[in-house]
């Protein structure tokens, strides 16, 4: 296994100040799917910063956009979900941007659909994308947006095909808006960091 030295870098050195990831998997199979909530947010990242997250780099496809003031890299990685951590090393250390720079938008399945979650830090709990971010690029220090995209079904329905499932079309209409609001939630933590992001967007849901 390829060993990935953990970068240890100060903003000051760095081309953007910070890297915004939001994971999911690539390729028409996956889209609307329940594990591409990050995917989706950053078509709302697109919106609100004008920015087209087109460029290829970094095994990803990327942009750079003004985020409160910030340049910020918008980070799409194409390795699929379980090899985030590849795509968003290499960015770290090409730009020099710490781990606590890094913000990562993913989905959450402990949360229920409309739910949002910011931490600083933490556990993967259980998300493959995040545990590879934390495996590869120095540790859990990092914040993240969490999307709540529902319980797999009490009737025993296996949590890779739930995750692989597309969203209902209820369910879209309650995401839509929580997909800015993740937006938002990100723009706060890069402004006014993670506690008062914490404040003002963290929901339970329906």
């Amino acid at each position: 296994m390829r060993k990935f030295p953990f970068p240890r870098f100060s903003v000051e050195r760095a081309g953007v100040s910070w890297i915004v990831v939001f994971l999911g998997n690539p390729g028409r199979k996956y889209a609307g799917t329940r594990h591409n909530a990050g995917f989706m947010a950053a078509e709302k990242a697109e919106s609100a910063t004008r920015a087209r997250i087109d460029r290829v780099k970094f095994r990803s496809v990327t942009a750079i956009a003004s985020m409160g003031g910030e340049r910020v890299l918008l980070q799409k990685p194409h390795t699929f979900m379980n090899l985030s951590g590849s795509a968003v090393w290499e960015a770290m250390c090409f730009y020099k941007i710490p781990l606590g720079h890094v913000v990562a938008v993913s989905d959450d399945i402990a949360l229920p659909v409309g739910a949002l979650r910011i931490r600083g830090s933490g556990s993967s709990g259980g998300h493959n994308g995040l545990k590879d971010i934390i495996a590869k690029c120095g540790g859990e220090a990092f914040p993240r947006v969490r999307i709540g995209v529902g319980a797999p079904p009490a009737n025993g329905a296996d949590v890779l095909d739930w995750v692989l499932s597309r969203f209902s079309d209820a369910d879209i209409k309650i995401l839509d808006a929580v997909f800015e609001r993740a937006v938002s939630a990100v723009g706060t933590i890069i402004t006014s960091g993670v506690e008062r992001a914490m404040n003002e967007f963290n929901t339970r849901g329906d």
